[in-house]
This record gives C-alpha cells, sequence and structure tokens, in this order.
C-alpha cells in the first residue's frame, strides 16, 4: 500500500509541484470506507488506470463517479470520495498558472470541477492510462506520465510572465505575503494582478492565501496529533484557536476535532498510513 508524493523530474519543475501516488487494495467483502476531500491548493491531472472513485460534492449533492482520468481545478469545498476495491491513482499536482498555460482555459472555468480530462487534452490519455496499468513499478509510472507531461510543455499556450512567479511565490512563501506585495512582483496594479490570478488559480489571491494556511494546519495536525490545537494555529499564523476553527468551519461545515474524527475513517488510516506534509519552503518532507 502506498500514498507518497514524489519530486518531479528537474526539466518540469516549472509546471509540476509534485506527483503524487495512492494505490490500495481492500479485501473482497471489506468496506469501502470514504475519504472527506478537504481544499488545498492544487489543481491535478489524476489517472485511474484500475478501479476508479465516485465523488460527492458537499454542497451540492453532485456526484460524479467512473472518470478514467480526472481533470480538476481549485476547490474551496469538501468533496467526499468513495474509492475503488483495487484502487490506484496517479496525480499530477501542477503549480498555479500551468494549467492555463498549458492549455490556454482560465483556471476559473475548472474551480470546484470534476471533469473528464479528455475533454481537454484528447484520447491520447487512454493510451497513457494503459500504459499506467502495465507498468512495472511505481518509477516506471512516473517516466510515463514525465513524457507525456513534456509533450504538454512543448505546446504551452501561454507565455509564461511575473504574475506566474507570483502565483507560485505565495504557495512558497510564509503567510502574511500581503497583496501589494504580490502585485509588485507580477508588475501589475492589485486589481489587475487579481483578475490575473483568479485566471490562473481559479480563486481570488485572498482565498488562495486562506486555502494555503488551512492546508498547511491540516496537514500539520494529521502528521503531528500530538500537537494541540493552539500550538498548530500559531505554527500556521493564525491569530488564535478561534480563527483556526472558524476557518475549519469555513471550509469543512465542521470544527477541527469534528472533521479529524471523519479524517480519521478515510481510507489510509485503514493501512496507517497519512497523508506526509508538504513544506512549501522546502519541497517534499518525509
Amino acid at each position: 500500500m502506498l500514498l507518497k508524493d514524489f519530486a518531479p523530474p528537474a526539466d518540469l519543475a516549472h509546471v509540476v509541484q509534485l506527483y503524487r501516488i495512492v494505490h490500495f487494495r481492500f479485501d473482497p467483502g471489506q468496506e469501502l470506507p470514504a475519504k472527506a476531500y478537504p481544499p488545498r491548493p492544487e489543481q491535478c491531472l489524476a489517472f485511474y488506470p484500475r478501479d476508479r472513485e465516485a465523488v460527492e460534492f458537499q454542497q451540492s449533492g453532485k456526484q460524479v463517479r467512473d472518470v478514467p482520468v480526472v481533470l480538476y481545478g481549485q476547490f474551496s469545498e469538501v468533496t467526499k470520495r468513495v474509492v475503488g476495491r483495487d484502487f490506484l491513482v496517479f496525480q499530477v499536482v501542477f503549480l498555479p498558472g500551468a494549467i492555463y498555460r498549458l492549455t490556454g482555459m482560465p483556471s476559473s472555468e475548472i474551480t470546484n470541477q470534476y471533469i473528464d480530462a479528455q475533454a481537454v487534452f484528447g484520447p491520447a490519455l487512454n493510451d497513457v492510462n494503459e500504459q499506467l496499468y502495465h507498468a512495472k513499478g511505481y518509477a516506471q509510472m512516473q517516466w510515463i506520465v514525465s513524457d507525456f507531461v513534456r509533450g504538454l510543455a512543448r505546446k504551452e499556450k501561454k507565455t509564461r510572465l511575473p504574475i506566474d512567479a507570483a502565483c507560485i511565490r505565495l504557495l512558497e512563501t510564509e503567510p502574511g505575503l500581503g497583496l501589494d506585495a504580490v502585485a509588485r512582483e507580477a508588475c501589475l496594479g492589485v486589481r489587475q494582478m487579481e483578475r490575473k490570478f483568479k485566471e490562473r488559480t481559479g480563486v481570488s489571491p485572498k482565498l488562495f492565501a486562506r486555502i494555503i494556511r488551512f492546508d498547511k494546519a491540516f496537514r500539520l495536525r494529521n502528521a503531528r496529533p500530538d500537537l494541540d490545537w493552539l500550538r498548530i494555529a500559531m505554527e500556521c499564523n493564525y491569530h488564535d484557536y478561534q480563527h483556526l476553527a472558524k476557518e475549519y468551519r469555513d471550509f469543512t461545515g465542521h470544527g477541527p476535532n469534528a472533521f479529524h474524527e471523519i479524517e480519521n475513517k478515510a481510507p489510509e488510516r485503514r493501512f496507517g498510513l497519512v497523508e506526509g506534509y508538504y513544506d512549501r519552503m522546502s519541497r517534499l518532507v518525509d
């Protein structure tokens, strides 16, 4: 069983933040647990070469299932995901702005969307999925997907601009980088920066920064359950515990303890796994 993030090849580090491979097998008759998938600062291309997942949106109740390759944008709400019995997903987590540059499509069109990626990238995705199914291990899977992403990168439809670097800087900087500072780095006025930022990430810079901070707190709690909530709030640059608790309620509909009671029933917990802590400053942390 595996749940692990991998650094991308150096030549793709300008578009790919990380690769994530999740691989679980459940015995026949074993209950398939659901995962409450909280908002995180990610836009992904996800390959499902074996059993797939069923997804339900918490707010609307919309359901999507049995999609072989999924493109999803920035989420600001929880999705409930039920995995298959022989479940394998290879996620390409793109850097902010990368999907916009690769496709020319404003990221706002896929915000809180979980769509069939063939509609964007074409039927070649089926060949990649088939290769992943027959791959001789996880290293070969990374090679297969990297080759596909290189093909996309060679045909990049939008030129990289200072706003793209500013989006990434917000992702990788400790919370507190203000909109004026982002605008200066983007060489734009604040209003124009906000418009172009949403074009690239799907959400406003303020909401994106909130999701980054929330994701850090969520992962820190999973990695260090011995820490109390006040310590986590301080580590993640919240004013106090109440500020952190409000963010949990806004993003998940639950307080911190209640949401992590749900999180503790996620599929990976059956195998003694937790989602790793991703340090935005130093990249991957085991």
